[in-house]
């Protein structure tokens, strides 16, 4: 009996795939509110990433278009840091996103009634279901946090170039930069997986019969 009910990984990711076809500007929404967290993200750890990379290099020059800039800097310091409002900016605009997400997945839960009630007629164990809405979310939250994060850091790149000049683009921390970058993609990656856990649990615990009497 085990065996009957087994659903294969590829199997899972292709029902996902087809999900969010079908629902293609339901999921472009979803993912674009993830791409506008995650590239404000992105940006603020950039930002600071050349900020300290461009104080670390004891140009004065640099240094004085740093406070032209509005960064404050006293003698001694090694790094910069992000402030507490940015802070708390970057983690606000992040909830945002985690509840458009879960939002989102509520709609789409409310609209896949008859398909679920259906999938557990035939036999979808929970599990199954669980694991269709967290297929879809990783696959979005895979697609918009490196977009955002890429969006993020070109911003960012072309800021600096804009306000430090060609010459700072020669000492730019590259590696802290890319790591930045995977950084924000896991962390966009982590918030699509949050926001539809409580979605997916809810589809999961649906009665068949209760799902297929929903009127559309």
């Amino acid at each position: 009996m085990r065996r009957l009910v087994v659903l294969p990984l590829n199997k899972s990711i292709e029902i996902a795939y087809k999900s969010i076809r079908a629902r293609f500007f339901r999921s472009l929404v979803t993912t674009l509110t993830l791409v506008l967290a995650v590239s404000f993200l992105s940006f603020t750890q950039i930002n600071i990433d050349i900020a300290d990379s461009l104080l670390a290099c004891d140009n004065p020059d640099m240094q004085q278009t740093l406070r032209q800039c509005g960064y404050d800097i006293v003698p001694g310091d090694t790094s910069i840091g992000t402030s507490p409002k940015q802070r708390w900016i970057v983690i606000l605009s992040l909830l945002v996103c985690v509840v458009g997400i879960i939002n989102a997945q509520l709609m789409s839960v409310t609209e896949r009634f008859r398909e679920i009630g259906t999938m557990k007629c035939l036999g979808a164990l929970d599990s199954f279901i669980v694991r269709i809405f967290v297929m879809e979310a990783a696959m979005q939250g895979l697609a918009g946090a490196f977009t955002g994060a890429v969006l993020g850091g070109a911003v960012a790149l072309l800021s600096a170039l804009i306000r430090f000049g060609v010459d700072s683009m020669a000492i730019l921390p590259w590696q802290t930069i890319t790591s930045s970058l995977g950084f924000s993609t896991c962390i966009g990656i982590a918030l699509s997986l949050a926001g539809v856990l409580y979605p997916a649990f809810m589809a999961a615990r649906m009665q068949p019969v209760e799902a297929m009497r929903v009127e559309q």
